[in-house]
């Protein structure tokens, strides 16, 4: 009876266990970090552009205490392919910190670097944190981290826009001031707003070379949160338009967005007044235009020349209190002040391909293929759309408790300063039937195409070539016959070319006792280059085993082990006696299960082989 409630528990603990971590993903080679799945929606792969995905989800706005509820590492910037495999997990890098607007920034050399805002800490006040733009350049070391200066608060994290000539960047930030209300026939009352502004930083010197604050340029009635009948409010206050993004044309003039004031504007960039205001619904415009729009993010110039603007936008069209329209969209819209009346109107518009809502943040991208890449924040639900509209694909994160502000797709080349992880595992009954288990990874590589792996009778021994595999996913795991110790591994590109070089790697061994090992005396390494001659195994191996019979044995064992160590914790306040017999038991299942895959000898020798479209990919 008591085993039978034990068991009942074990399967139960297992069984949450799986539902709360079925939406991340795991790696041996990086495990203190889970990232998070995608689920992928591909209508026309044809037509896709190339590159990658850049996003950073996050569990809440606001920075977060320090607890274990990030622990593995799941919050910060990550980079995935197009199918949605994980390329770099920077979460680790970050200490679970909130990152904003992480994208590719090609203006700064010959490589390419990338660009964030890193969120002031959870207590600024105590140590000094007000948060950063963040620099690195393509093997993921920081190249500069940009303070915002201490007048104009912490550096927000709507914007870090790294303009193209390099030299400077764009930024926005809220400032607190204290106004009386005689705008609302209130002189006598006094209360604190929060303004929005953006300032130029000079990259090298990390000085503001220009700010500019919408109070009191933007009037308080141009809002759409407050009003004559709000209350007054102590700091910071009220929020009353929100600037969400900045952007810089040739001439020096900047476009800035206003969530809630629903419009966009034009900034001189000699005297810092308003040159023009494209309103949204409801709210007074100094354009004819053939469209409207609310709670919008993200505005950003395609072409500006003279009177004639082309500008990007996404159109949330809702937030938290109302609907404006029933979907969100991403624009494309002509602006054209050389005319009596000044117009603006449509070029392009994406509407949300599953016709739904985006309340919050998001973003809208066109690619160098006039593609449009639209971030949609809540779940990180991306999209992509051909210049004519149509749905190329779309996706998703498996989790719903995670969103991310913006994303991105850039082509980039990541090249880690790190070397590639590797871990090894050796396995085996007895001395004739060993199998040691590689894996493999290298966080942030994009260029890898396949692994090479060599293995030393010694330390300092010579390398002997063991094998390879071909990449097909973040983590490649590869089988060799025999117990083979000091192990790297090379990275090799789809021509053949060495790009790194694991560390030296000791193989990990099990208690021998515990494993059932049937022998006088623990086994001893193999000399490689005695069974590995010419690089094929010499000895009586797992060679000739089915590939799909070894690959679920190993997932087996790795599974089975993992669930003893579980069913010890589990049960360790039930008392030793019992944990010993559970335990027991599964390595009983374990060994049985090994034994009946060593009756299973196939003429096949293993062999990983990438799939048509993987190798099309690689050329």
């Amino acid at each position: 009876m008591h085993l039978r409630g034990l068991s009942f528990l074990l399967f139960f603990h297992s069984v949450v266990a799986e539902s709360i971590q079925n939406d991340l993903m795991s790696f041996r080679t990086l495990p203190d970090v889970w990232a998070l799945k995608y689920n992928v929606h591909i209508h026309d792969r044809a037509r896709i552009s190339p590159g990658y995905w850049f996003v950073a989800p996050y569990l809440q706005m606001d920075p977060d205490s320090p607890t274990n509820l990030f622990d593995p590492y799941q919050v910060g910037p990550y980079i995935y392919d197009g199918d949605g495999m994980l390329i770099w997990a920077g979460s680790r890098m970050f200490e679970n910190r909130n990152v904003f607007d992480f994208k590719v920034v090609n203006s700064l050399g010959e490589t390419p670097f990338l660009s964030l805002v890193s969120q002031h800490s959870f207590d600024a006040q105590a140590d000094n944190d007000n948060g950063h733009g963040v620099i690195l350049n393509n093997q993921y070391d920081i190249h500069a981290s940009i303070p915002m200066r201490h007048d104009l608060g912490a550096f927000d994290i709507h914007e870090f826009n790294v303009l193209d000539d390099g030299k400077t960047a764009l930024a926005t930030f809220y400032k607190a001031h204290d106004i009386d209300l005689a705008e609302f026939n209130r002189p006598e009352e006094m209360t604190s707003i929060l303004s929005g502004g953006f300032a130029s930083i000079n990259l090298s010197s990390q000085e503001v070379e220009h700010s500019w604050d919408c109070w009191p340029q933007i009037p308080l009635i141009e809002s759409t949160l407050f009003g004559p009948d709000s209350p007054t409010s102590p700091r910071p206050g009220w929020d009353y338009v929100h600037i969400n993004s900045v952007d810089k044309n040739d001439a020096g003039d900047y476009i800035i967005s206003l969530r809630f004031t629903n419009s966009i504007y034009l900034i001189s960039g000699q005297d810092g007044s308003i040159m023009w205001r494209l309103g949204g619904a409801g709210h007074a415009t100094d354009f004819e235009q053939d469209f409207t729009f609310s709670k919008q993010h993200d505005i950003k110039f395609l072409e500006s020349n003279g009177t004639r603007h082309v500008v990007s936008f996404l159109n949330n069209g809702s937030d938290e209190l109302n609907n404006d329209e029933e979907v969100s969209c991403a624009f494309i819209i002509e602006i054209e002040t050389g005319t009596d009346p000044n117009t603006a109107r449509v070029l392009r518009r994406y509407n949300r391909p599953d016709k739904r809502l985006t309340r919050l943040r998001g973003n809208a991208q066109v690619l160098p293929n006039n593609h449009m890449f639209v971030g949609w924040s809540q779940k990180g639900y991306i999209s992509e759309h051909s210049a004519e509209g149509d749905v190329l694909m779309a996706a998703e994160f498996e989790s719903d408790r995670f969103s991310t502000y913006r994303a991105y797709k850039f082509p980039f080349v990541g090249r880690p300063s790190a070397p590639p992880d590797l871990i090894a595992n050796v396995w085996g009954t007895d001395e004739s039937h060993m199998v040691t288990t590689l894996y493999v990874s290298w966080n942030g590589a994009t260029d890898v195409a396949s692994w090479n792996f060599h293995a030393r009778a010694r330390e300092t021994g010579e390398a002997v070539f063991v094998g390879s595999t071909n990449k097909t996913d973040f983590e490649s795991m590869h089988i060799l016959s025999g117990y083979l110790d000091f192990i790297t591994a090379d990275a090799l590109d789809a021509q053949g070319i060495v790009l790194g070089t694991s560390e030296i790697q000791r193989t990990t061994t099990p208690d021998w006792d515990s494993a059932w090992f049937r022998g006088e005396t623990d086994p001893h390494p193999d000399d490689p280059s005695v069974t590995y001659a010419n690089g094929e195994p010499q000895a009586p191996s797992m060679r000739d085993y089915d590939e799909a019979s070894i690959e679920n044995a190993q997932a087996s064992a790795s599974k089975a082990l993992e669930m003893a160590t579980e069913a010890y914790n589990v049960v360790a306040t039930i008392g030793s006696l019992v944990a010993f017999i559970v335990v027991a038991c599964v390595l009983c299942a374990l060994v049985v299960g090994y034994g009946m895959l060593r009756d299973r000898r196939r003429n096949k020798q293993y062999a990983q082989v990438p799939s048509d479209e993987q190798q099309s990919w690689m050329k």
